[in-house]
Order: C-alpha cells, then sequence, then structure tokens
C-alpha cells in the first residue's frame, strides 16, 4: 500500500523519507532558507529598488509606493521559491502539471472582484493624472489619495480618517479633481427671504470669506445667485483653502457658517426664511340657535 502511494506522487517530490528527523530538517532548511532570503530582499532589494525608482519618478509618488509594494511581493515569492529548493521539492516547481495546477488553484480561489481589483489597481498606477497626494471626489467620497495598494486604494477624508476603497469602485466610476493638488474649493449654499436685498447679501458672503486668513486671495472668494427656488432665492460661495491635508475643513466650514449668520442677523438678512404658502376658498359656517327651555324644536 505504502509503494503504490508513493509512486503516483510527482516525480519532483523525494520519496526517501526517513521518520521525523527527515521531516524536521526539510522543515528546517525552508524556513532557514525562505527567512536569508527573505531579510536579504528586504534590507537591500527594496530599498534599492524604490530609491532607483523614486531618483527617476521624482513628481510620480504613485509610482513609487507601487514599486515597494510589488518589489515586497516579489521578495515574498522568491524567498518561498528558495524555501522549497532548499527542502529538497526543488523538482515541483519543474513539473509543468504541477505548477498549471497550482496556478489554477490560486485563480479558481480568487474571487473575480479580487482580480478585477489587481488589474484595476495596476491601471490606476499607470494613470499619469492619478497620483499619491491628489485630492479626488467620487461618487461615494473624496479626500486625499495616501496609498495605492493591490486591491484597495487608501484615502484620507476631510475628517482626518482612512478609508480603504476598491480599486475596482474608482476605475469603473468617474473622478473629479476640479481643486488641483494644492489648493480645495469649498461650496457654501444658503436660502435669502425674496425681500431681502440679494445684492448686499451677496457682497457680504464674498467679505465673510475674506476674513479667514486661511481661505486663498486667489482665486479670490465668490458669490451668485444659483436658483430661485418656491419660497426664497438660493445663494452660492465660494472660496479656495491651501493643500486640504493642511488646514482642518471641518473647522474652516464651521467658522465661516457663524461669521456669516452674525453678519446677515446685523445686516438684517433672513437666513433660511420658513416657507409659506398662500390659501384661497370659502368657508362656510352653518349657526343653529339652541332649543329654548321649554323644549321647543329648532
Amino acid at each position: 500500500m505504502t509503494r503504490s502511494v508513493l509512486a503516483q506522487l510527482p516525480p519532483g517530490i523525494p520519496t526517501e523519507f526517513t521518520g521525523v528527523e527527515d521531516i524536521a530538517v526539510r522543515t528546517l532548511g525552508f524556513v532557514a532558507a525562505a527567512a536569508v532570503v527573505y531579510a536579504v530582499g528586504r534590507v537591500l532589494v527594496v530599498p534599492t529598488v524604490s530609491r532607483i525608482v523614486r531618483a527617476r519618478n521624482q513628481n510620480n509618488p504613485t509610482i513609487e509606493t507601487a514599486t515597494e509594494t510589488y518589489a515586497h511581493l516579489l521578495v515574498v515569492g522568491v524567498a518561498v521559491v528558495a524555501g522549497i529548493i532548499a527542502a529538497g521539492f526543488g523538482g515541483v516547481l519543474t513539473d509543468a502539471s504541477i505548477v498549471i495546477a497550482a496556478v489554477s488553484l490560486v485563480v479558481g480561489a480568487a474571487s473575480q472582484d479580487v482580480i478585477g481589483s489587481l488589474v484595476s489597481g495596476l491601471f490606476l498606477v499607470a494613470d499619469r493624472d492619478f497620483n499619491v497626494g491628489d485630492w479626488v471626489s467620487w461618487s461615494g467620497g473624496e479626500g486625499t489619495i495616501e496609498a495605492v495598494d493591490f486591491r484597495v486604494t487608501r484615502i484620507r477624508t476631510p475628517n482626518n480618517e482612512t478609508i480603504t476603497v476598491p480599486n475596482t469602485e474608482l476605475t469603473t466610476n468617474a473622478l473629479t479633481r476640479p481643486y488641483g493638488r494644492e489648493r480645495y474649493r469649498i461650496t457654501e449654499q444658503l436660502d435669502i427671504a425674496y425681500a431681502d436685498d440679494a445684492e448686499l447679501a451677496l457682497k457680504t458672503l464674498a467679505d465673510v470669506a475674506r476674513e479667514d486668513d486661511r481661505v486663498l486671495d486667489d482665486p479670490a472668494p465668490t458669490s451668485r445667485i444659483v436658483a430661485f427656488g418656491g419660497t426664497a432665492p438660493t445663494l452660492q460661495a465660494e472660496y479656495w483653502v491651501s493643500d486640504p491635508m493642511d488646514v482642518n475643513l471641518v473647522e474652516v466650514k464651521s467658522d465661516f457658517r457663524r461669521r456669516v449668520k452674525r453678519r446677515f442677523d446685523e445686516e438684517g438678512l433672513t437666513l433660511g426664511p420658513a416657507s409659506g404658502h398662500e390659501l384661497s376658498g370659502e368657508l362656510a359656517i352653518d349657526v343653529r340657535e339652541r332649543a329654548d327651555a321649554a323644549g321647543e324644536p329648532n
């Protein structure tokens, strides 16, 4: 029985096991070789490759971070191969049927989403308009790109939170980067009463934005009327700040709204007027006199 089983093993796998000692020796050889190769690659190869890529792509931090990630993966793969060879199973790597079966098993085990994310990650790394440090906006949110990994992209939100977004979501949806790489546009909308002075309200919005030292002078803050609602016109103010990771956007927006509320109160402008509706029609009242004490009918 033992011989028949051993005869069915692939030719690359040794069959002359001598017991626990042999298994221990082979395991030790695998671990030692893999550890040495991994250490050398992690300490020497990855930093060297990253340094070369960084020197040739100084304006593309995405390539730099991606190179370090993929180089690390390559080192892990080489370490595993070295461990297999040191353990005496090098013949397995030369057997085409075993290699094909292993690749098929890995591809079959990976879901379609995982493979799609891996491919999408390569496209994002190769895209020159998609770089680490850029501020991007998509249907699911906005923030600054921190790193592009195999499956996900890490993005820092305005609330200083790091979120992981599947690469497929970024490659299959429209990305917006209207703010540039060194500034960020803040847009605020509000309603005023139709009876208020719209020109005064527009001037007040622009002046309030200029009062903040964190707001850029170029481009200058702007304000406009964007819609006429059924009960109030809608005004919009736009102003820019520097790199959104250098300022607290939540605090900037809150301070702007507080100043707008105070200034509108001083100017007598109505902020967010209550909706009013005009009613028309007729109201009929039927009055009947109560029967007298004698009980006479009405």
